[in-house]
């Protein structure tokens, strides 16, 4: 080893360990089936939501793993009314253009299922919009570096957020308009900070409907080796 290289700073790992394996399959199952309840929403309440939900998602979806423990990720959090409706309108504009003249056929036929369209009114009813940013580099000591696996990284990071405020009781929508640049500008972000994604996060709509959709069963998505 590089003797010039930091040394790694090990401590005693503190772990819950779950010995009876009765528990272990409730908790597995409790959980599954919370999550499998999760679906993505498109008409919201107006209802307000405590700041502290927010927060608390937040600090659990920072528990991800990350590249080096670069943890490459920035989350911007809007309720600005103001603000909403400038990335509403920003939003708009980019997926007019996806739906009629960027996405092929073969894309908007798959989409045609779900009900959507350019319209978002969401990024305005919801009362919070979550931005998620990737950040791809970091300055030290002068020098620039990149962040290591960093779009993994955010990934991991997001679908542990989605959980979380799928656990509080709150609805969310993951919703990627391309290309995003627009956020970063909206938001005044830096270079170095990408939009990964936009997420709405609320209550559901009283009279709120969603998509008849299955998902896959267990034998598509799970291959034994």
């Amino acid at each position: 080893m590089n003797e010039t290289l930091p040394k790694p700073n090990l401590v005693p790992l503190d772990f819950q360990s779950v010995s009876d394996e009765n528990e272990q399959k409730r908790r597995a199952d409790d959980f599954y089936r919370n999550l499998n309840n999760r679906r993505t929403v498109r008409e919201f309440s107006a209802r307000d939501v405590p700041f502290e939900l927010i927060e608390k998602a937040i600090l659990t979806a920072g528990t991800a793993p990350s590249g080096a423990h670069m943890q490459p990720w920035r989350f911007v959090v809007v309720r600005d009314p103001s603000v909403k409706a400038r990335i509403r309108e920003a939003a708009e504009k980019e997926e007019y253009e996806s739906y009629h003249n960027r996405m092929s056929e073969k894309w908007l036929r798959r989409l045609a299922p779900l009900g959507t369209d350019e319209h978002k009114p969401f990024l305005e009813i919801a009362p919070f919009l979550i931005v998620v940013f990737r950040i791809n580099s970091i300055v030290e000591n002068g020098e620039s570096e990149p962040t290591y696996y960093s779009q993994e990284s955010v990934g991991i990071a997001v679908g542990m957020l989605l959980a979380a405020l799928h656990n509080c009781g709150l609805a969310t929508l993951t919703h990627t308009p391309s290309p995003m640049k627009f956020l970063q500008e909206i938001l005044g972000r830096p270079k170095n900070e990408v939009p990964f994604v936009l997420i709405p996060v609320g209550y559901p709509a009283e009279n709120a409907k969603v998509p008849d959709l299955k998902r896959k069963p267990l034998a598509e998505i799970m291959t034994i080796v």
